[in-house]
């Protein structure tokens, strides 16, 4: 049983479903008590878990084929992580890859027929596809392996979006939306693509990160990856980069928390989110070793999974405020 909860990186699919929970309980909830005139919302309770279920078997068959396609280049890289062929038949982990993948459609599909609306389904059939052939040719080409997993982060966000239709009035709308009394609140939407961006760019980074860690095995496989093409130094001055562009709209947002009186989140988004990656950045360059960059990946977890409290902490401010 370990072996399999290994295979499918049972941690990583707990984030996925904790993301997917908060986003649902700290935006979507809080948004259908906040404008009562939206047309009844969509994801119960039991609607919601088929979603997150739906994502998070289809993330699980993503790790599967991935391992499938990968076991030459983690004979290299990590060989004592290793559970496929050694602990799990190949035959066994292509079946159960194929399951996840069809019983992900069949609920996404329960949800969607409930609005008759069957072309939501594309979400979920884009990334089974964009899964299959980033395991078999995307992540050993330039770059675009590491933008596809990032776009496949965002969706984690944005298909609770596509799946909820009393929110797609706001699509259209500012980003601030004054109501009737006079009071003002963030556009849901304009909230969702922001934690959207940020897991683009943070996973995007950690992807780069990932490669370099794995150079070795990569380069023996014939990868085209970034650090193999532009070398370890331009890949990391390219990933600071990146990084800045997601510690800029952070260090805005403190300043502004405080001016609205959010405290809470003025403090939290400093010590959680700026100053680690602040950290993080001047960091990355300072050793060039596999495990120096396995410690600056999971930092960067650490990080994802801060910027996914801030949901929480941004809830309970405004609940004392």
């Amino acid at each position: 049983m370990s072996a399999w909860l290994t295979l499918i990186r049972w941690k990583n699919l707990l984030i996925i479903f904790a993301t997917q929970l908060f986003i649902w309980a700290c935006v979507f909830l809080p948004a259908s008590s906040t404008w009562n005139h939206l047309p009844k919302s969509l994801l119960t309770p039991i609607n919601f878990l088929l979603l997150a279920s739906s994502t998070v078997l289809i993330a699980a068959a993503g790790y599967i084929i991935n391992d499938y396609f990968d076991i030459r280049i983690d004979l290299i890289n990590k060989p004592d992580k290793m559970v496929l062929e050694k602990q799990i038949p190949r035959r066994m982990a292509i079946i159960l890859h194929g399951c996840c993948n069809l019983l992900a459609l069949a609920l996404a599909w329960y949800v969607a027929a409930q609005r008759t609306a069957y072309e939501w389904l594309f979400v979920q059939l884009l990334c089974t596809i964009l899964l299959w052939f980033y395991s078999t040719t995307f992540k050993r080409k330039f770059m675009i392996g590491n933008v596809t997993v990032a776009l496949l982060t965002a969706l984690t966000i944005l298909t609770l979006l596509v799946y909820e239709p009393s929110l797609h009035p706001f699509l259209t709308q500012a980003i601030f939306i004054k109501e009737s009394n006079g009071a003002t609140h963030l556009n849901p939407v304009w909230l969702l693509g922001g934690y959207a961006y940020f897991a683009f760019i943070l996973t995007w980074m950690r992807e780069i990160v990932k490669d370099m860690e794995d150079l070795k095995g990569d380069f023996e496989e014939g990868c085209e990856t970034m650090p193999i093409r532009w070398g370890l130094r331009r890949a990391s001055y390219f990933t600071q980069a990146l990084a800045c562009f997601a510690l800029l709209p952070l260090v805005l947002a403190v300043p502004s928390f405080y001016h609205s009186g959010n405290f809470i989140m003025a403090i939290y988004t400093m010590l959680a989110l700026v100053l680690p990656l602040f950290f993080w950045i001047f960091n990355l360059h300072q050793k060039a070793t596999a495990q120096h960059y396995a410690r600056s990946s999971s930092q960067l977890k650490l990080i994802m999974v801060a910027g996914i409290g801030s949901l929480i902490i941004n809830l309970i401010s405004e609940w004392i405020q």
